[in-house]
């Protein structure tokens, strides 16, 4: 089955029509899923949210800000990105950490929301998930001493314009491969975690089969350890086109995290009902866990 981020294998899940309870998560990280699902909302606020139109310039302002009043590094890399529906101006954000190696940790996700005629997309899960996230992390990580350095990449416009085919998709994550390949920031990337669709509040990961094996099972590994076995428990094959491809074309290690059953058959995703009530702060409490814990067994690596 093809469509807009996957061609999946045999069945995902069984489209339940109802969702099972959240995950169950340790305190100190329910905490930090409710200060995620905290900035999801304050995204969520400002509406659809796709590139170039006033509620995304006032998003990337806002993320702009709360990354600097971290302290982190902040780059914002303004590009143009050439679409079917003609050029639109786009931006990257990174958040640089450092740590005492010269190696990187990417993590990384969008934050650009879909954008169709008549369609009142607001991306709770989509675009706003994963940019919620990385903003929790981002306050997290500004108090933890690393060993690599932790970059965190809000990529523009993953979604596409008119249909996802061909180069009418990912926009941001291409673009920056390709600045990171010229410059030799790539050759210091030791991993790239990617997350998309991370809030529902029934979650359950997708076993991404381009993913990078070693670094895929690492993250289960870790998902697996810590309890939340019923997050990790698919391991089921699909494909699934999204940012981390870029980064797999340079060689480097790279792992897809997402939940690509988002309400039975899929019916939250691409439509008017991907809204706050679908999320959890049980989940994103999961997902700040276990990306944690990984950052920290890929320190421990040669």
């Amino acid at each position: 089955m093809y469509c807009r981020k996957a061609l999946i294998i045999g069945l995902l899940m069984a489209a339940a029509a109802s969702c099972s309870e959240p995950p169950t998560v340790a305190g100190s990280f329910l905490n930090a899923g409710e200060g995620a699902l905290a900035w999801t909302a304050k995204l969520v606020e400002l509406g659809p949210r796709p590139p170039g139109s006033e509620a995304h310039r006032k998003q990337q302002a806002l993320v702009v800000a709360a990354l600097r009043a971290t302290g982190a590094d902040v780059e914002e890399l303004a590009f143009t990105a050439q679409t079917p529906l003609g050029p639109v101006a786009m931006k990257n954000v990174i958040a640089k950490f450092y740590g005492a190696s010269d190696r990187i940790v990417v993590i990384s996700g969008h934050y650009d929301t879909l954008s169709r005629s008549g369609l009142h997309f607001v991306g709770a899960n989509d675009g706003g998930s994963s940019a919620g996230l990385l903003l929790q992390l981002a306050e997290i990580l500004a108090e933890r001493k690393l060993q690599d350095d932790v970059w965190l990449a809000f990529f523009d416009g993953e979604e596409s314009f008119v249909q996802w085919t061909g180069s009418d998709h990912t926009y941001g994550s291409r673009h920056q491969a390709a600045q990171w390949s010229v410059d030799g920031t790539a050759a210091r990337i030791n991993a790239l975690i990617n997350v998309d669709m991370i809030g529902d509040a029934d979650l359950r990961l997708v076993y991404e089969q381009q993913s990078t094996p070693w670094l895929r099972d690492l993250v289960w590994d870790v998902g697996v350890r810590l309890g939340y076995t019923e997050v990790f428990a698919d391991r089921s094959p699909a494909y699934i086109a999204d940012d981390h491809v870029s980064f797999l074309q340079l060689g480097i290690p790279a792992v897809d995290l997402i939940d690509f059953e988002y309400g039975g058959g899929n019916s939250y995703w691409h439509n008017e009902h991907d809204t706050m009530d679908k999320l959890s702060a049980a989940s994103f409490g999961v997902m700040l866990h276990v990306v944690l814990e990984t950052i920290e067994q890929l320190a421990a690596r040669p």
